[in-house]
């Protein structure tokens, strides 16, 4: 690699940054290069690049556009700096998902299926007498292309009584009904029935098929007399004595009450239990392929648009290749065949990656396209295909169209908009991203340096957040922001080439990017037992059979997309719930409707001694809150023992003020202009919007008279100010606040305040704020830890604290499974699971199992020569 040499003048120079914890920095950036800001969490290096440099290049163009437009798109705001010079347009590529959407898919991120829809409305083969269709009629997001029975979904609801009534054995009054509402409710139907002549009593197998049927699935609702309290037999003496009711109830069918509750509610928890108990099956009308009869009746290359788009990019490549290079032929034996068993046939034998004509050595040509429709066909192929090439660069070939985007990776989600920019062939602008390495196994990021050095090749500059140690070693320029986090950092520690910072004694990214600081190695561990996944079936594992140690430390490993979190995060997590008796998983996205368990469910065999696991805890990364009001003291229950210890005071007692008056949730307590929010919202009209401190309580959330009381000289807002750290100190002498902070700070997390919003935590520290709360309880050597990437975000300094926690697990007899592309933590690891060897139908299978020492040997492996190189660092 060849030394970086910055041009003279061309530098970004900012001054006085004092955005988040930033302290007044001044640093000069080069341009035309690849920049990593490097520091451990929270230390502020997304404070200068995102908040800073990226804020204010998007304020800087807007202000180009007219008031008019700027009302229309979503501003980050004004930065906190002095001056910033020399700062070009930029883009950013950050992991934020934006809200989630089963409609949004691969497809419609990259804007492939726009072109997709326009080759088949132009270029496709339609049956006889049908008029030429619009491209928004291939589409299953439009009325006009949309499924009319499942409205674009590609698979209905519906409930049975199989899933209403999982244990036939039980009577009405054990439960059987599972599906009703608990506590009165439930009771109340329960009671009506009685009223209404039916037996609450006999098991619900032995009841007459009519009753069963009307319990479930009547629309009817009749009302009756409710005799609370009452047996059947004093129910039916109190009717014919005509006895005053309790009261008058109106009976709702099983069925309904589901369907009813899952459409109305506004209780995300209540929508998440009804899901439960629905079934979802493929569309029987348009067999998951989400769009109306007319569009799929139009082929291309033997395929309708809906089966194309379920083959994967690499799949759909190659079925687009002779159109793309002008080869178009008469109609083949197969496309005079039925219109329906061609198109099965087709989709069955492309899919397998096999011709689209029986018979025919010329693959996939597209027959009797007019003169017209063969141009545009050719066009709009080669774009198509050069579109799906830049996704392939960049190992993402595995990937279908239709592939909703709230199941992809962060990382995934990022490569697919990076592929975008790589397209869009921009010259002079600055790309800012957030972690492109985040969820990439080391091949993968192997493909993803090329692309980045491609785009800097045409003359763009790209700065980039990154904890990756080979991202930090290829950068041109090093900006390390430290020391420490939170009000600990925040300061500029050195700026220029890698090889400097080797020098920089306080600098903790140096200590790990020259290997100064290695992990001390361990014995490993010998398994207490085995956990047996026999014959397993999810997305891409077919038949599976793997086994995990039980009492030992696992890393299972694999390029991205090759069924890792398939066999981890589902597989293992449901039929280990199912073992332990827990509540399926409903997968669920904001904003919309929770998947249904049988639409995606694991199948197969798990085989564990009865007694060697009594519990399961998977952390995930999932937001720990949706809203500001959660915060780090609440979600870990530490704030509750602060309110008492606030109630406790003889100020509060003599007021009688109890626990509830110091939360701000609670309208005795808060302040009541912004309802203990802390800040108002000031709406600029075409300026964006700006959040100032509330003018009553000026950002303490709570009303003066609540703040009258304090505790050791600290008023409730004040200690909600705390960084761990501070209250560490602070609550030294109580030790039901004392533990759960010690274990914050010991997770790396000590620069956190206790009332950090939840909205405004990265998913790493959620996910550790996870396990620290988990941590506190007392550990029985009994429990197996799922956690899903739970290094990313992390600088290697955070990841060694984590480390340190989870073999703290293991040593105290539980057994902790990782999804890791980290190579440090699975050379840490006691065993290590290897899945591949490639992405989507080429992995899903184990490559190799065992020490890592043993894995970093195995042939056919792509993670092994990375091992290698973990375990014998230079």
């Amino acid at each position: 690699m060849k030394p970086f040499h910055p041009k003279t003048g061309e530098f970004v120079r900012v001054r006085g940054a004092r955005e988040h914890n930033l302290k007044d920095v001044d640093v000069d950036i080069p341009r035309d290069a690849l920049v990593v800001f490097s520091g451990i969490s929270g230390s502020g290096k997304s404070s200068l690049a995102f908040g800073t440099l990226y804020a204010e290049a998007q304020r800087r163009y807007l202000e180009s556009l007219s008031p008019y437009a700027r009302r229309l798109i979503d501003q980050v705001g004004v930065p906190a700096v002095d001056a910033i010079e020399g700062l070009p347009p930029a883009v950013a590529l950050q992991q934020q998902r934006g809200t989630p959407n089963v409609r949004s898919t691969v497809g419609s991120v990259t804007t492939l299926s726009s072109l997709l829809r326009m080759l088949y409305s132009r270029a496709g083969t339609y049956p006889a007498r049908q008029p030429m269709l619009y491209a928004e009629d291939f589409s299953p997001n439009t009325p006009q292309g949309a499924c009319p029975n499942c409205h674009g979904l590609g698979y209905i609801y519906d409930v049975t009584e199989k899933s209403m009534v999982p244990d036939p054995s039980l009577s009405i009054r054990e439960r059987a009904i599972a599906s009703w509402p608990p506590a009165w409710h439930g009771q109340n139907l329960r009671d009506i029935l009685v009223t209404l002549g039916h037996d609450v009593d006999t098991p619900w197998r032995d009841l007459p098929k009519k009753d069963r049927q009307w319990i479930l699935f009547t629309e009817e609702q009749p009302t009756a007399p409710v005799y609370a309290g009452f047996t059947p037999a004093e129910t039916r003496a109190a009717l014919r004595r005509k006895t005053e009711p309790s009261y008058m109830g109106t009976f709702t069918g099983a069925r309904r009450y589901i369907l009813h509750t899952f459409a109305t509610t506004q209780s995300a928890l209540m929508k998440k239990r009804v899901a439960r108990f629905m079934t979802g099956a493929s569309c029987p009308v348009c067999k998951g392929r989400r769009l109306k009869r007319e569009a799929l009746s139009v082929t291309f290359a033997g395929l309708d648009i809906g089966s194309l788009s379920q083959l994967s990019l690499d799949r759909i490549s190659e079925v687009l290749a002779p159109a793309a290079d002008g080869h178009f032929n008469a109609p083949s034996r197969a496309a005079t065949r039925s219109k329906s068993a061609t198109r099965q046939d087709t989709a069955r034998r492309v899919a397998k990656g096999g011709p689209a004509h029986e018979g025919s050595s010329d693959v996939r040509r597209t027959p009797d396209l007019s003169e017209e429709k063969r141009i545009a066909a050719q066009r709009i192929t080669q774009d198509l295909r050069d579109r799906i090439g830049a996704l392939q660069a960049l190992g993402l070939g595995y990937l279908s169209l239709d592939r909703a985007t709230p199941t992809l990776s962060s990382g995934e989600l990022q490569r697919l908009r990076l592929a975008t920019q790589i397209r869009s062939q921009l010259f002079g602008v600055v790309y800012v991203l957030d972690e492109p390495t985040a969820g990439l196994h080391p091949a993968d990021a192997e493909a993803l340096h090329d692309a980045l050095g491609q785009l800097k090749a045409t003359g763009n500059t790209l700065f980039v957040v990154e904890h990756d140690l080979d991202t930090l070693r290829r950068a041109d320029w090093l900006v390390d922001v430290g020391p420490g986090a939170g009000q600990h950092g925040g300061r500029v520690m050195y700026s220029g080439p890698p090889e400097g910072l080797r020098d920089v004694a306080q600098s903790k990214t140096g200590r790990y990017l020259f290997a100064s600081e290695r992990a001390p190695r361990r014995d490993k561990r010998t398994p207490a037992g085995w956990l047996q996944l026999t014959g397993i079936h999810r997305n891409n594992l077919h038949g599976l059979d793997v086994r995990f140690p039980l009492g030992a430390f696992t890393a299972v490993t694999g390029v991205s997309g090759s069924g890792k979190s398939s066999l981890v995060s589902q597989a293992l997590v449901e039929l280990v719930g199912d073992h332990l008796g827990h509540e399926p998983v409903v997968e669920e996205n904001e904003g919309e409707l929770p998947q249904p368990t049988a639409i995606a469910r694991t199948t197969g065999r798990l085989r564990v001694d009865a007694n060697a696991l009594r519990r399961m805890i998977n952390v995930d990364q999932k937001p720990i809150g949706r809203t500001p009001r959660s915060n780090l003291a609440t979600y870990t229950g530490l704030f509750d023992h602060v309110r008492k210890l606030f109630a406790a005071t003889p100020a509060a007692r003599k007021r009688r003020y109890g626990v509830g008056r110091f939360s701000f949730n609670v309208a005795q307590g808060r302040c009541e202009t912004c309802e203990g929010e802390g800040f108002v919202q000031v709406e600029l009209l075409f300026m964006p919007s700006v959040y100032a401190p509330c003018p009553t309580c000026h950002g303490s959330r709570y009303n003066d008279k609540t703040l009258e009381v304090d505790w050791n000289g600290k008023n409730i807002a004040q200690v909600l100010a705390m960084t761990v750290d501070e209250a560490m100190q602070f609550f030294a002498g109580e030790a039901a606040i004392h533990k759960p902070l010690s274990l914050l700070q010991a997770m790396g997390l000590d620069y956190l305040r206790l009332g950090q919003p939840a909205t405004e935590l990265s998913g790493g520290e959620a996910q550790r704020i996870k396990l620290a709360s988990e941590l506190q309880r007392s550990q029985r050597g009994d429990s197996l830890y799922v956690l899903d990437e739970p290094t990313t975000g992390l600088h290697p300094a955070d990841v060694d604290k984590l480390m340190v926690q989870l073999h703290a697990l293991v040593d105290a007899g539980n057994t902790v499974v990782v999804v890791e592309h980290d190579m440090r933590v699975v050379a840490d690891a006691d065993w290590v699971i290897d899945i591949g060897p490639g992405a989507g139908e080429q992995g899903g299978m184990v490559v190799a199992e065992g020490p890592p020492a043993m894995v970093a040997k195995a042939r056919g492996s792509a993670t092994a020569a990375y091992l290698q190189q973990a375990l014998n660092p230079a």
